[in-house]
C-alpha cells in the first residue's frame, strides 16, 4: 500500500525538492494572473472563483500531491493581498524577507514543538539565546536578567503582559490605564483577564499626555495600576513620550507596559533608537517582528524586565516536564508560554538576525521611514492632497482637499475593490484620513506618486 512521503527525515528533502518547485511555479503564475495588488471584484467576485476553483474542498479521493499544491497554490497566490506589491500598503502586513520565508520552511518541515525538550533540543536553546538577545537589546544592561518571551503577536504579548502584572499585585485587584490611542488589544485582554474596565484617557493630540496619565493617577483610589503605552499607534505610528510617562509612573508607583510592536524595531536604527528613549525603563514591552521586522507571521516577543515574573506561566504536566526530567538537566519549557503546542518561530528570527545583523534591519528600518518621510512631503507639496502630520514611522495619513469623509471612504473602497490599491484609514482630528504604511524597502518615491495619482483620478467618482 502506497505510503505518503514525509517532510522530515533522511529522504524528507528529497521528496519536497520537487514540491518546491511545484509551489514556486504556482506562486509564480498566481500573482501574474492578478494584476494588481490584490484581486478585483471584492468578496463576492473572491469567493465565487475559490468556490469554482476548489470545487468539492474534501473530495472522496484525492488528486496528488502535485495537482493539489498546483492548484491551490495558485488560486491563494492570485486572490492574495500582496504586501510585495508598493501599492499594497494599508496595514502593518510586511513582505515576508526571503531568508526568513525559507527559514520557516525547515520549521515546519522538522516541526519542533516547543512544550518539552525533548521534542525541541536545539530549538529550545536558540530560543533562549536568541530571546536572551533580544531583551538585551531592549532592557541592556541587565543581560542575563531580562527576558523575553516568543507570542503570536501583540495581542498575545499584550495579555501576557497584563496576567504577569494582575499576578504580581495579587491579591489585590489591578487598574489598567491607557490612552484612547492604545491597541484594542489592551481593553480585550483586560476583559478576557478580569480585571476591572480600564481607564482610559484622551489623547486629542494623538499621543498619551504626562500631565493628563498624572491628573488621572492622582484621581484613581488604587495604587495598584498598570500603564499602558504606546511605541508606534496603529492609526498614525505616534509614539508616547516614554521618558515622561515613567517618571509619573515611577512617582505614582504604578507599572509601566509598552506596546512597541510596530515602533520597537526602531532599537535596531543607528539614527532612530532615541526614538525609544525611556523604553527600558518599562517592566514589559511588546515588539513584534513580522511588522517592521520582515518576518511572515507570527514573530511577536515579550521582553520582561524581572523573568522571576515568567513563573506565574509555570505549569507541572507529568508528560512534559517530570521532576525527575528536570533534575536530570531537561529544561522545563512550560513557563515560556500559554500555549503548549507552538512552532519555532524562532527559526526564522535567528536566521535573520545573523544574515543581516542588526544594523542590516537598522537599515532596512530606516529605508521605509525616510520613505514615509519624502512621501510625506510629496503630499504636503500637492496642491490637491492634504498631510495630516510628519510621519514618526512610516504611516503617512493623507486625504484629497474639499472632500467630505464619505466621499474619501468611497474612494478607498473603490480602490480596495478595483483591485487597483490597498490603503487604510484612520479617524484623527474629527476627520478621515487614507493611511499608507509603508513596509515595502523595495518601494519606491515613483510607485508612491502612482498612488496619488490613483486617489487623484477616483475623487470625481
Amino acid at each position: 500500500m502506497p505510503t505518503a512521503p514525509l517532510a522530515s527525515g533522511p529522504t524528507g528533502p528529497t521528496h519536497l525538492r520537487p514540491l518546491l518547485d511545484t509551489v514556486l511555479t504556482a506562486l509564480h503564475e498566481g500573482t501574474a494572473a492578478r494584476p494588481g495588488p490584490l484581486p478585483a471584484g471584492g468578496p463576492t467576485a473572491v469567493t465565487d472563483h475559490v468556490r469554482r476553483t476548489l470545487g468539492d474542498p474534501l473530495p472522496e479521493h484525492g488528486t496528488g500531491d502535485e495537482e493539489a499544491l498546483a492548484t491551490v497554490v495558485r488560486l491563494l497566490a492570485e486572490g492574495a493581498a500582496d504586501p510585495a506589491d508598493p501599492l499594497c500598503a494599508a496595514h502593518l502586513h510586511c513582505p515576508p524577507l526571503a531568508v526568513a520565508t525559507a527559514a520557516d520552511l525547515a520549521a515546519s518541515a522538522l516541526n519542533p514543538s516547543m512544550d518539552s525538550w525533548d521534542q525541541a533540543p536545539a530549538a529550545s536553546t536558540l530560543e533562549t539565546l536568541v530571546t536572551d538577545a533580544l531583551a538585551d537589546l531592549v532592557h541592556p544592561g541587565l543581560r542575563p536578567t531580562a527576558t523575553a518571551l516568543v507570542t503570536t503577536g501583540a495581542t498575545e504579548s499584550n495579555h501576557l503582559a497584563l496576567l504577569l502584572a494582575r499576578e504580581h499585585h495579587a491579591p489585590a485587584p489591578l487598574q489598567l490605564v491607557t490612552g484612547d490611542n492604545a491597541h484594542h488589544s489592551l481593553q480585550r485582554a483586560a476583559w478576557l483577564l478580569g480585571m476591572p474596565e480600564p481607564v482610559t484617557v484622551p489623547t486629542p493630540t494623538g499621543t498619551l499626555d504626562p500631565a493628563a496619565l498624572n491628573e488621572t493617577l492622582v484621581e484613581l483610589s488604587t495604587d495598584t495600576v498598570l500603564v499602558a503605552a504606546t511605541a508606534g499607534t496603529t492609526d498614525a505610528g505616534h509614539i508616547d513620550p516614554l521618558p515622561a510617562l515613567a517618571d509619573v509612573c515611577e512617582h505614582h508607583g504604578a507599572r509601566l507596559h509598552v506596546d512597541a510592536a510596530y515602533g520597537g524595531t526602531l532599537l535596531f536604527s543607528d539614527r532612530r533608537r532615541h526614538l525609544l528613549q525611556g523604553l527600558d525603563r518599562a517592566q514589559t514591552v511588546s515588539l513584534d517582528l513580522h511588522k517592521l521586522g520582515w518576518q511572515p507571521v507570527a514573530a511577536g516577543l515579550l521582553s520582561v524586565r524581572d523573568p522571576r515574573e515568567t513563573r506565574t506561566l509555570a505549569h507541572h504536566a507529568d508528560y512534559l516536564n517530570a521532576d525527575d526530567d528536570t533534575r536530570a538537566g531537561l529544561p522545563d519549557l512550560l513557563d515560556r508560554s500559554l500555549r503548549t503546542t507552538r512552532r519555532p518561530d524562532i527559526l526564522k528570527i535567528a536566521t535573520t538576525l545573523r544574515a543581516l545583523g542588526r544594523t542590516g534591519i537598522g537599515e532596512l528600518v530606516d529605508q521605509v521611514c525616510d520613505l514615509a518621510s519624502e512621501f510625506a512631503r510629496t503630499v504636503d507639496s500637492h496642491p490637491r492632497f492634504e498631510l495630516y502630520a510628519r510621519p514618526t514611522l512610516s504611516t503617512v495619513l493623507f486625504r484629497p482637499h474639499h472632500l467630505s469623509d464619505p466621499h474619501i471612504a468611497k474612494i478607498r473602497l473603490n480602490l480596495l475593490t478595483g483591485g487597483h490599491a490597498v490603503l487604510g484609514r484612520a479617524h484623527l482630528g474629527g476627520r478621515l484620513w487614507l493611511k499608507a504604511t509603508l513596509l515595502n524597502p523595495h518601494t519606491r518615491p515613483g510607485d508612491l506618486a502612482g498612488l496619488l495619482k490613483l486617489v487623484e483620478g477616483h475623487t470625481s467618482r
